[in-house]
């Protein structure tokens, strides 16, 4: 069971362009980190590279999908009824 410092909203962290990584400041003083890569495939933990803490990032997976085609995206239902 792992034990989260903080779980954190995607749009309160800070995203670094260059690097591609998304960061949170950290309580030791350095900062919590997790790749564009990693959300790209679900993963949801940003470590502290100085210290043993975690944060668990809350965003929608389906916002940070790497879709080689548009035939991959999700299919949009058709709701509407007819009588």
């Amino acid at each position: 069971m792992t034990v989260y410092h903080d779980e954190i909203e995607i749009e309160d962290m800070e995203f670094d362009e260059e690097l591609e990584i998304y960061t949170y400041p950290c309580p030791c003083g350095d900062k919590f980190e997790i790749s564009l890569e990693d959300l790209k495939i679900g993963e949801e933990v940003a470590t502290c590279p100085s210290c043993s803490l975690l944060i668990r990032v809350i965003y929608d997976e389906d916002q940070f999908a790497d879709y080689e085609s548009d035939s991959e995206m999700p299919a949009v239902e058709n709701l509407a009824i007819t009588a």
